[in-house]
């Protein structure tokens, strides 16, 4: 005969502080690293448009293997793969046992590596939806290459692009539970705690899968607020 499980949410209700905390950690680490990975996708965005072939290779290699292999497999890299060649990030104190810890940087980092690859092509796709007589308007009007990017194409760009720039964050929120494998204090993370300290298994389950579902649609409804405006803005 099969045990008969009993569902009590009212042993969650302690737990809400923790729950909460776990959810706070898990926006930050999320929004940091959705604008270190903007700031990475620049950089390969402006090495792919470049006119070096060295830039334009590199750049091209690291979007096809960080695209192309599992972020989990990236995390174990940067936290125990990468410090055997004595490639460590360390750690600093005066962030916070949390914030400052070696776990939290190297998937700070690993995670902004990753999402830059998919912000380059985010942003290149918005670069090449703007018509070709802008660049050239540009430069008839005596702007150098980088002024013409920098003043007429990219503030067009992350204007097309800042639905998917949205969705990656949104993205991000989801898929960063996987630092909790790492033992970084994130919303995945604080269900393990819970679970081992009440011996529920479905209840954090439930209540962590609800949170990031109120996350998401929060952000989801957020963006298409945003975006419906610039399109009013645009008809102007």
């Amino acid at each position: 005969m099969c045990a008969t499980i009993q569902i009590d949410f009212t042993k969650m209700i302690p737990w809400l502080p923790t729950f909460l905390e776990g959810t706070l950690v898990t926006i930050i680490l999320s929004l940091i690293t959705v604008i270190l990975g903007t700031m990475v996708g620049l950089l390969v965005l402006a090495s792919k448009q470049s006119d070096w072939r060295i830039l334009k290779g590199v750049a091209g290699l690291y979007t096809t293997v960080i695209r192309g292999t599992p972020m989990l497999l990236q995390l174990f890299m940067w936290l125990y793969a990468f410090p055997l060649i004595g490639l460590v990030i360390p750690p600093l104190p005066f962030l916070g046992s949390l914030f400052g810890s070696r776990e939290f940087l190297t998937a700070v980092l690993a995670l902004a590596i990753n999402s830059g690859a998919y912000v380059a092509e985010i942003l290149r796709g918005g670069l090449e939806s703007i018509p070709k007589g802008q660049w050239e308007a540009g430069r008839s009007l005596g702007l150098s290459q980088g002024q013409t990017y920098r003043y007429i194409l990219m503030p067009q760009a992350f204007k097309v692009a800042l639905p998917g720039l949205g969705n990656e964050f949104i993205t991000m929120i989801k898929e960063s539970s996987i630092v909790s494998v790492v033992g970084v204090f994130d919303l995945m993370y604080t269900q393990n705690i819970v679970k081992s300290a009440t011996y529920s298994l479905f209840e954090p389950l439930i209540l962590v899968g609800l949170i990031y579902l109120i996350l998401t649609t929060t952000l989801t409804g957020l963006m298409k607020g945003l975006e419906a405006k610039l399109n009013v803005h645009s008809q102007y």
